[in-house]
């Protein structure tokens, strides 16, 4: 199991309930722990919808996750 900080903003903010969250997963890759935390907390958008940082750096969906890494997935935005 892997310890990993999850940061929240925007519309997932709002559907999370929170800011942030610590999570322990066993998932393997970023894909995998997006998915689990859909399914918790009824996020709509797919993946393929969304930008993903680790640490600060946007990085592939495939990459590894490992304790202490701090994880936002970046919904699209809309300007006006």
């Amino acid at each position: 199991m892997k310890r990993v900080r999850i940061r929240y903003y925007a519309l997932f903010r709002e559907q999370a309930g929170c800011q942030e969250e610590e999570v322990e997963t066993a998932t393997a890759d970023l894909r995998a722990l997006y998915s689990e935390l859909a399914a918790r907390h009824g996020f709509r958008l797919q993946a393929g919808q969304l930008r993903v940082a680790v640490n600060g750096d946007f990085v592939a969906w495939s990459y590894a996750l490992s304790t202490g890494d701090e994880v936002v997935f970046i919904p699209p935005v809309a300007g006006g």
